[in-house]
């Protein structure tokens, strides 16, 4: 009976130790800053230097002078070796301009033609009007679409 007195104080006497251990290493820690609040996020608020709002799917247009939601315009398919792969990339026209936003380039670029049924061009890249169209860099077939 005497030893299961002793173990009982014994394990008393541990936890009560180990609480005031915990209770010091508390006062030791240094006093911890708040962490500083984040900015709250605007919906609508992340309009570019041309206020257009891309969370509302729009983009400047050089072309028309106005923000344009691009995918509202034809939209071209990346073709390689023979196999179409469908990319983000779109077309606009206005007159004889024709205005392309491609992946692959941070701003859009600027098409013209001569007359009606010519092709859009600039340097080497040309978009031709057969069936949809066809946009070739080099004479290589790079976009194809509707």
């Amino acid at each position: 009976m005497k030893k299961a007195i002793l173990f009982s104080i014994i394990i008393v006497l541990s936890f009560s130790c180990a609480k005031k251990v915990s209770e010091e290493k508390k006062e030791v820690k240094p006093e911890t800053t708040k962490p500083e609040p984040k900015p709250a996020v605007v919906v609508g608020g992340d309009s570019d230097a041309h206020g257009c709002k891309a969370s509302a799917g729009y983009t400047w247009s050089t072309l028309k002078k106005e923000c344009i939601r691009i995918f509202e315009g034809t939209k071209l398919s990346h073709y390689d070796d023979g196999k179409t792969y469908t990319t983000a990339s779109y077309v606009i026209f206005d007159g004889d301009k024709a205005e392309l936003f491609l992946d692959t380039q941070k701003e859009s670029i600027i098409l013209e033609r001569k007359s009606e049924g010519d092709s859009w061009k600039k340097d080497d890249l040309e978009l031709i009007p057969w069936k949809g169209y066809v946009l070739k860099k080099a004479g290589k077939i790079l976009y194809t679409g509707e």
